[in-house]
């Protein structure tokens, strides 16, 4: 049972983030991921071999410094009474664990199944929504989903997985990517056109196919936005990418100005201070919808631009490396490049649990770890 747990907590971890996103399965999550924490917390504790074998391997290193930094400015900025604050430290080292030790027991299966079981699991999300709720372009759609743009973060790596897989793909699975597409978009989220654009550069670069893809999408987007719907493509041409982000990005850097050095705390992630809103304007101004704007927000300018630059250094590390594989490392790579991108107008990389952000940490990681097998051969 031990062993089954270390080899398979992150699907588990990551699965649950799915009934966290259903409004009728919310508190379900909420409980499974307290059993989640609770049990691995446990575990690791009952097995100190795994400590000194998994989360000080060289490839975890950099989860290993994120935990210091966050120990550390815990201890200057709270106090153990700031029990939410607590919690993210305990949460935030228990997630990485739970990656690092995964990864390292398991490693053939999310080097081989890991994408497929993904792929499935959204299929299913999908399939049922489409029962419940066929209107597709009758405003934004959700499914069972509770928010579009979840769905629309869940059919985007799915579509993305089916993509860039190297072998040849089946019907069913031209299909599904169909499928994936055509939800994606009536989410009317309008990260999904920048993970497209991203994904044709990714798999294609600057080729006349490309081009050709481009065109195309450009002559599909000109009929689409002649419709009343409310597609990402509507909504992209309606309202652009950023216009209803501005303002938020305005307050976070005020927010970030008014606690420039120690920050507003590890609890307050995606935050910006409502004190410094005007009334007129604090209905439409709830997060700061910018990854890095947020890390800088909750950690202060000095420690936030730690975390940002081990970010970005271990990100340019396994880039570096596996810009020329084409096998199930380039789905990796493309996961933490859009996350790296998407961060821009959303506020990954800061939670616990949320989707996107996981598989983006765990992209690293298992990368990571590749990357040091090839080059000790371990």
């Amino acid at each position: 049972m031990i062993r089954w747990f270390f080899k398979y907590g992150i699907v588990i971890f990551l699965f649950n983030t799915v009934l966290l996103s259903i409004e009728v399965t919310k508190n379900l999550g909420d409980i499974i991921f307290l059993i989640i924490m609770a049990l691995h917390f446990t575990l690791l504790l009952l097995n100190p071999g795994v400590i000194k074998r998994i989360i000080f391997h060289k490839a975890f290193s950099f989860f290993l410094i994120l935990n210091c930094l966050n120990l550390f400015y815990f201890l200057l900025f709270h106090s153990f009474n700031d029990l939410k604050a607590l919690e993210y430290l305990l949460a935030r080292g228990v997630q990485f664990s739970i990656i690092s030790i995964s990864i390292y027991s398991h490693f053939e299966y999310y080097k081989t199944k890991f994408f497929d079981h993904l792929v499935y699991v959204i299929s299913f999300i999908v399939i049922l929504s489409l029962f419940i709720d066929i209107n597709l372009f009758s405003a934004r759609y959700s499914g069972i989903v509770w928010n579009p743009n979840m769905l629309a973060s869940f059919t985007t790596i799915a579509f993305s997985i089916l993509f860039l897989k190297a072998k040849q793909k089946k019907r069913y699975e031209l299909i599904l990517l169909l499928l994936f597409l055509v939800v994606a978009l009536s989410t009317g989220s309008r990260g999904v056109l920048i993970s497209l654009a991203l994904l044709m550069l990714f798999k294609y670069g600057f080729s006349y196919r490309n081009l050709s893809y481009v065109l195309l999408a450009l002559l599909a987007g000109f009929i689409i936005t002649n419709f009343q719907l409310d597609t990402s493509l509507n909504r992209f041409a309606t309202q652009g990418l950023l216009n209803n982000r501005l303002l938020q990005y305005q307050f976070a850097i005020e927010s970030i100005a008014n606690k420039m050095y120690i920050g507003y705390g590890l609890d307050k992630y995606s935050y910006i201070d409502k004190d410094l809103i005007p009334w007129f304007y604090k209905g439409g101004v709830i997060g700061a919808h910018n990854g890095y704007l947020a890390i800088l927000t909750q950690y202060g300018v000095i420690f936030g631009s730690m975390v940002i630059f081990i970010i970005f250094r271990k990100s340019i590390q396994v880039v570096n490396w596996f810009k020329e594989s084409i096998g199930v490392e380039r789905v990796y790579l493309f996961i933490i490049i859009y996350a790296l991108v998407s961060s821009l107008y959303e506020s990954l990389m800061t939670g616990i649990n949320e989707f996107h952000t996981i598989l983006f940490w765990f992209s690293i990681a298992f990368l990571s770890f590749l990357k040091f097998n090839q080059e000790y051969g371990d």
